[in-house]
C-alpha cells in the first residue's frame, strides 16, 4: 500500500510544481512562498485545535495531532528548517530556469543521497549501482548542454546551483523523515509542526529580510494559484508520511517514485509553456528516472 501512496504523493507533487511555476513566474519569490506557508497553517489550525479538546482522537481520527515532548519539537523544527532551505533555493531556481530543466534536476535527489553516503560513510556500491549513477550523472550533464543552447549555464548560473542545492537539502529532508517516522513520531504531528515552524521562520525572512529592501526587486503580485500550492503540498505531503509510517517502507523507494512526479511539470513545460528541445529533454528525463530506478532496483 505504501507504493501507491508514494505515487499518488509523486503525482500531486508535480502538480504542486506546476502552481510553484505559475505563481513565481514575474513575481517576488519570498512572499509567495511565505503566504502559500501561512495559508498551509491556517488550513491546518483545526486540526491543532481540537486534538487539544476532550474526545479529539476520536473525532478526528487519522487527522489527529498526538502531542510530544520539547525534544521532539526541536527535532521537529530541524526538519522544518532544513525543508525550508530548501524551498527557498527551489523557488528562485524555478522562478529563473525553464521547468523542462528545473524538474529533471530535482529529480536526481535520490542519487544525492547515495552519493553523500559513498563519500562520508565509505558505502560500497554494487557494479549495476555505479552504472546507475553514471548514467543518471551523464544526463544531469547532458541538460547542462541542452541548457546552454537556451542561455542556462550549469557552471555560472547561480540559479541552476541553487536548485541543485535544493536538491541536497531535499536529499537530508528525505533521510530525516524516515528517521522521524521509525523514532515514533506521528506523522501529522510532524506535518503539522512543521509547517507551524516554517510559518515563524517565514515571518522573520519576511518582515526582515525581504520587507525592507521590496522597492528593489521584483513587486509581489497576488494570484490565487499561490493556494493551489498550499492545497497540492498537503494533500502531497499527507500521504507521502503515511507511506513512510508504514514499517515496510523504504525511503530509497518513496524517494525515487516520489521523484518521478517531475514527469507533471514536465509536460505542463512542455504542452502549455511550449519550452525548447523538449525531445531531447524527454529523452535525458527518461534517462534520469531509469538510473535512479536502477539504483534500488538492483540494491
Amino acid at each position: 500500500m505504501w507504493i501507491l501512496f508514494s505515487m499518488v504523493s509523486a503525482f500531486l507533487l508535480g502538480i504542486y510544481d506546476i502552481f510553484k511555476k505559475k505563481s513565481l513566474s514575474e513575481n517576488a519569490v519570498i512572499p509567495v512562498l511565505a503566504i502559500s506557508i501561512f495559508f498551509s497553517f491556517l488550513l491546518y489550525s483545526p486540526l491543532l485545535i481540537l486534538s487539544y479538546i476532550d474526545g479529539g482522537e476520536d473525532l478526528l481520527g487519522d487527522f489527529y495531532v498526538p502531542q510530544v515532548d520539547a525534544a521532539m519539537h526541536f527535532q521537529i523544527f530541524l526538519k522544518a528548517a532544513i525543508v525550508l532551505c530548501a524551498w527557498i533555493c527551489a523557488y528562485f531556481g524555478m522562478k529563473h530556469i525553464p521547468i523542462t530543466i528545473f524538474s529533471p534536476i530535482r529529480a536526481t535527489q535520490p542519487i544525492w543521497v547515495v552519493l553523500v553516503a559513498v563519500l562520508l560513510f565509505q558505502e560500497k556500491l554494487s557494479a549495476i549501482q555505479i552504472v546507475a549513477i553514471v548514467i543518471t550523472l551523464g544526463c544531469f550533464y547532458a541538460f547542462s548542454v541542452v541548457g546552454k543552447k537556451e542561455g542556462v549555464s550549469f557552471k555560472s548560473n547561480k540559479w541552476i546551483w541553487l536548485v541543485v542545492a535544493a536538491t541536497v537539502f531535499g536529499s537530508a529532508s528525505g533521510l530525516y523523515d524516515k528517521y522521524l517516522m521509525t523514532h515514533s513520531c506521528p506523522r501529522m504531528t510532524v506535518q503539522v509542526y512543521a509547517c507551524m515552524y516554517q510559518s515563524l521562520l517565514m515571518m522573520i525572512v519576511m518582515f526582515v529580510l525581504w520587507y525592507p529592501r521590496r522597492r528593489n526587486s521584483t513587486p509581489f503580485e497576488w494570484r490565487w494559484t499561490i493556494l493551489g500550492i498550499s492545497v497540492f503540498l498537503m494533500a502531497a505531503d499527507f500521504v507521502y508520511y503515511w507511506a513512510l509510517s508504514d514499517p515496510n517502507s523504504y525511503i530509497s523507494i518513496v524517494s525515487t517514485i516520489r521523484r518521478s512526479g517531475a514527469v507533471v511539470p514536465f509536460a505542463y513545460g512542455a504542452f502549455a509553456l511550449k519550452e525548447k528541445n523538449i525531445k531531447v529533454k524527454s529523452i535525458l528525463l527518461g534517462g534520469v528516472i531509469l538510473g535512479v530506478s536502477m539504483l534500488y532496483i538492483f540494491r
